[in-house]
């Protein structure tokens, strides 16, 4: 497997990951995880609990940004050295973006979602 799909494979567990602290967390401070209405549950929960949450949906959404630009990616044959290094930059601009979201740490992160994007938009560029 190429360095670029294991970015996307870590990617895609990112999103996961925040559902399994967003969950720990829910428990510990609504008493418990409501798996019937759960996002109903998520709107009364408040400070790391609705970080996680939104964190988790924002993370899931760079998934697919991510996914349309490697796809494009291979579909145009870009050189997979060229990928690997742009892929590592977003996983980890992702990764510390889900750690700013939970710390509350607003400025960085916007910066690392910004440097998330940034690689995807190059991914696209590459592709053109």
């Amino acid at each position: 497997m190429t360095t670029a799909l294991w970015c996307l494979m870590i990617t895609a567990l990112i999103p996961t990951l925040l559902s399994f602290i967003g969950g720990f967390l829910r428990h510990k401070e609504l008493g418990g995880a409501d798996n019937k209405n759960p996002r109903q549950q998520y709107a009364q929960a408040t400070g790391v609990v609705s970080r996680a949450f939104a964190a988790q949906q924002n993370a899931w959404e760079g998934l697919m940004l991510f996914t349309a630009a490697l796809v494009a990616a291979f579909v145009s044959g870009v050189p997979q050295e060229q990928l690997a290094t742009v892929s590592i930059v977003f996983v980890v601009a992702r990764v510390l973006h889900a750690v700013f979201y939970l710390a509350d740490r607003d400025a960085l992160r916007s910066l690392s979602y910004l440097v998330a994007l940034g690689s995807v938009i190059c991914i696209f560029i590459m592709g053109a």
